[in-house]
């Protein structure tokens, strides 16, 4: 499945990408509590995130995507965020969920990192082919700093998915 990440790769960006412009045209800015939660985690530009509420995490369509999520479990089988660099879906019943969105800030800071969408995702998906969801290295980042903005005791890993794809697809 590794080598066939490269054949992928092309067709998530394009679907990232189109669900990031979704989600910035509908979506609603950060709160000023949130902006100071991006700026925490490291986000270089809070101003462009938007979130949109949704009642579920929208997963691709492609058949090619869908044939390459079944052969790798990346995500929660019901994920509650799916961030795609400034723009962040968040289950409706999770909006107000604060360590969720700081999770997904995370992400958005690692988007900005890494140099945008393709760069992350090839990142993002190699990781999770190759360790899994949970011990992808920017999925364990994204857990561990939120769990120090939350206190060591409150730390739990949020259903979220920073990848393309969601809902037991890619990354």
């Amino acid at each position: 499945m590794i080598d066939q990440l490269e054949l992928v790769l092309p067709l998530a960006v394009e679907w990232a990408c189109e669900q990031e412009q979704r989600i910035l045209l509908e979506g609603e800015p950060l709160s000023g509590s949130e902006l100071a939660d991006a700026n925490v985690v490291g986000v270089r530009h809070p101003e462009r995130v938007r979130i949109l509420p949704v009642e579920a995490i929208p997963s691709p369509s492609h058949p090619i995507l869908k044939a390459a999520s079944e052969q790798i479990d990346l995500l929660p089988s019901a994920p509650s965020g799916l961030t795609l660099q400034y723009g962040i879906f968040v289950r409706g019943d999770c909006r107000q969920d604060r360590h969720l969105v700081v999770h997904e800030l995370v992400h958005t800071a690692q988007y900005e990192r890494l140099g945008g969408i393709l760069r992350f995702l090839r990142n993002y998906l190699f990781e999770c082919a190759t360790l899994g969801y949970g011990a992808a290295p920017l999925e364990q980042e994204a857990v561990e700093v939120a769990a120090r903005i939350f206190g060591v005791g409150s730390a739990r890993a949020p259903r979220a998915a920073a990848g393309a794809l969601a809902s037991g697809s890619l990354g």
